[in-house]
């Protein structure tokens, strides 16, 4: 996999509407986003969408619910494109890193 960002120290998040409202569609609050973010989530994949380079992780919240989340690095911030519970292949890949 080839990234052209570096995620390190201090992490800032883009919050807006819009992308709040996308999470609580798939009941993922933005504060379980940050969580998994911060949790150094297992990165799974990289697309170009729209122009923009595309992160999709898989990684645990505080209270340990394994969600997929996918992002972009905007202006030094990660945007949160959507998040999910993790499905069975995305919790598989992540069950196996533990091992």
């Amino acid at each position: 996999m080839r990234y052209t960002i570096i995620v390190t120290g201090r992490l800032d998040f883009d919050w807006d509407d819009e992308n709040r409202k996308h999470l609580a569609v798939h009941r993922v609050s933005s504060p379980e986003f940050e969580e998994v973010m911060n949790n150094e989530p297992m990165d799974l994949a990289c697309e170009i969408v729209d122009h923009e380079e595309r992160y999709r992780s898989v990684g645990l919240t505080n209270r340990g619910r394994l969600l997929t989340v996918a992002w972009a690095a905007r202006d030094g911030k990660i945007r949160a494109i959507t998040a999910f519970p993790a499905g069975v292949a995305d919790r598989k890949l992540f069950l196996e890193k533990l091992r």
